[in-house]
C-alpha cells in the first residue's frame, strides 16, 4: 500500500514571538516493511538556521532556529510512503515470554534496534507495580510471548476508555492507569510499563493509522490523526512486532511509522523553547490518503 501523508501543525500566538528554537520529529522513517519515497517539511516563517539529521534510534530530526518576530508558526509535512510489512507469525508459535526475556537480558548488542535499550524504565514509563500486576494476568507460565501480549492488548482495548479530554501529555502513567481512560499515548505507555516490568523489551512508536470513514460517508479532509502504539521484541527469529492497544490490532499495512523510542519523550513531534509573552493555540490537520 502506498500513502500520501500530510501533517500540518499551526501554532497561533496571542502576541508576537521574537525567537524560537525547536526540535522537530515529523518526517517518516524507513524501516522493515516501510519505504519513504518522498519527504518534505516546510517551516513558516523560514528559519534562520535549519539542521536535518538522524538520531540514535534512526529517527529524522530537524533542529530550527527562528529569529524573526512572528505571530504564527506553521509546520507542513508531506510524504509518500510505501508500506508492505511481512505477515506477523501465528501468536501461539512464538517463543515463550520467559525465553524472550532471558534472551533480551543476555543481548550483547548496543545497536539502535537492540532489545537492550527497551528493557528498563524510562522518563515517561517508570516502574508501576499495579501495572505490572495487571499485565501479569495475561503472562501465565510458559505462554507464547505474542499470544500473551495480544491478550494484554485486547484487555486494554476493552477495559480502558478512549477519552481525548481525560489526559494531557504531562499526565502520569499511573494516573491514566488508575482512572482507566486516556488516549493512544497513555495506552501505549501503560502496555510498555507492563511488558518491561515482566522483563520484556517494548518500544514506543509514533506515526499514523489509515482511517476508513463509515459506509456511505466521505473521508473528511484533515480529519485523520497522529497515532502511537507499542513494538515488542519477540526473539531473534521474529524480531519486533507492532501492537496497537488503542485498536486491538497487530500492526500491518494500515500503520505508518514516524519515529521509535523508549517513550513519548524520545519521539515528541515538537520540542523546544519559545521566548515571548501571551498564550498559544494549536491546530493540527492530518491526511493519510491511499494512492490508487
Amino acid at each position: 500500500m502506498i500513502y500520501n501523508v500530510r501533517h500540518v501543525t499551526t501554532y497561533a500566538y496571542s502576541r508576537a514571538v521574537p525567537f524560537a528554537r525547536c526540535i522537530l520529529r515529523l518526517l517518516p522513517r524507513d524501516g522493515i516493511g516501510q519505504i519513504v519515497h518522498k519527504r518534505d517539511l516546510v517551516i513558516t516563517p523560514r528559519p534562520a538556521e535549519r539542521i536535518d539529521g538522524i538520531c540514535f534510534f534512526g529517527n529524522h530530526v530537524t533542529t530550527v532556529t527562528i529569529a524573526k518576530s512572528h505571530r504564527e508558526l506553521r509546520l507542513d509535512m508531506r510524504a509518500r510512503v510505501e508500506v508492505n510489512r511481512p505477515a506477523a507469525p501465528f501468536p501461539g508459535l512464538t517463543r515463550t515470554w520467559e525465553e524472550v526475556g532471558a534472551l533480551a537480558l543476555s543481548s550483547s548488542s548496543l545497536a539502535p534496534d537492540s532489545p537492550a535499550h527497551q528493557l528498563y524504565p524510562s522518563r515517561l514509563v517508570p516502574p508501576v507495580a499495579e501495572v505490572v500486576d495487571y499485565a501479569r494476568l495475561s503472562f501465565t507460565p510458559r505462554r507464547p510471548v505474542l499470544e500473551a501480549a495480544s491478550e494484554l492488548m485486547a484487555r486494554i482495548r476493552k477495559e480502558f476508555e478512549y477519552d481525548p479530554e481525560a489526559t494531557e501529555v504531562s499526565t502520569p502513567l499511573a494516573e491514566a492507569f488508575k482512572e482507566r481512560h486516556g488516549v493512544c499515548q497513555d495506552f501505549a505507555h501503560i502496555m510498555i510499563a507492563g511488558l518491561r516490568g515482566l522483563g520484556l523489551p517494548a518500544a514506543y512508536v509514533s506515526g499514523y493509522i489509515r482511517t476508513i470513514p463509515p459506509p456511505g460517508q466521505q473521508r473528511l479532509e484533515g480529519s485523520d490523526a497522529s497515532h502511537a502504539w507499542v513494538s515488542l521484541w519477540c526473539g531473534p527469529e521474529t524480531g519486533w512486532i507492532g501492537l496497537d492497544p488503542t485498536n486491538d490490532l497487530i500492526v500491518a499495512d494500515d500503520h505508518i511509522v514516524t519515529a521509535v523510542g523508549r517513550d513519548y519523550a524520545d519521539v515528541a513531534p515538537l520540542d523546544g523553547v519559545v521566548i515571548g509573552p501571551g498564550s498559544q493555540k494549536v491546530g493540527i490537520a492530518v491526511d493519510v490518503i491511499p494512492v490508487t
